[in-house]
């Protein structure tokens, strides 16, 4: 048997019964002295995940073997790319970003395997369920 629930029976305590202080970290205190946490620090701690993007082995591997530069901006551009994937729910993503065809497992925030323009034209990339245009 199901129990309907009645509106006027709800209170702020059984709403909050679940609460649990300190559940979130702690990272600074605000000017008024009271205990503060970034958006992005309790987001990072209720997600688990990393906030960068990181190569795997093989990724360095591949982008070192073929003589490829990974800089600053090309890292902002992943991010982006990662995040995009991610807001669309995606788990693993094909990214094109310049001459570079980057399979990115979003969950984890790792770059599985790098493919330079030459290379890509001679493979099919498999297990992924999207693909971004950078």
């Amino acid at each position: 048997m199901v129990d309907k629930i009645n509106p006027t029976s709800l209170s702020v305590q059984s709403l909050t019964s679940n609460f649990k202080p300190g559940a979130l970290p702690v990272s600074s205190t605000d000017q008024t002295g009271v205990a503060s946490t970034s958006f992005e620090d309790a987001l990072q701690a209720q997600l688990g995940r990393p906030s960068t993007v990181r190569l795997s082995a093989h990724a360095q591997r591949r982008l070192s073997n073929h003589n490829i530069t990974f800089g600053g901006e090309e890292a902002v551009r992943l991010e982006q790319a990662v995040e995009k994937a991610a807001s669309k729910g995606s788990r693993e993503s094909l990214i094109l970003m310049d001459d570079l065809a980057l399979v990115v497992n979003i969950q984890n925030r790792v770059v599985v395997t790098a493919v330079d323009a030459d290379r890509r034209k001679e493979n099919v990339f498999t297990n992924i369920d999207s693909v971004v245009l950078m």
